[in-house]
């Protein structure tokens, strides 16, 4: 399954709600796995983001539609970055030819 690493920051309104983060964190898990993907890790941090999510999702599409879902309620904002595994670059880098 394609994994994405989702660079997470709170807006006003979800700083405002933070002391509820872990059971937001909780019903996203449970909305990605009934929607075909699985949560790899979170992890609340210090910096210029308040969280990182690593997921898995079954296609682009399915994690595309959550992503703007959860960005609709307003509680953060995410950069999300598509990543790849040995085994996914392997098979990239033999199409180089």
């Amino acid at each position: 399954m394609p994994t994405y690493v989702s660079l997470v920051k709170w807006t006003d309104q979800g700083i405002r709600t933070a002391t509820a983060t872990i059971d937001r964190a909780e019903q996203n898990r449970q909305a990605i796995e009934a929607a075909g993907g699985r949560i790899a890790g979170v992890w609340w941090t210090q910096g210029a983001y308040d969280v990182v999510v690593v997921s898995e999702w079954p296609d682009e599409d399915s994690a595309m539609a959550f992503l703007l879902r959860t960005g609709m309620a307003g509680d953060i904002r995410t950069e999300t970055l598509r990543a790849f595994g040995a085994e996914d670059m392997r098979r990239i880098l033999a199409k180089l030819g």
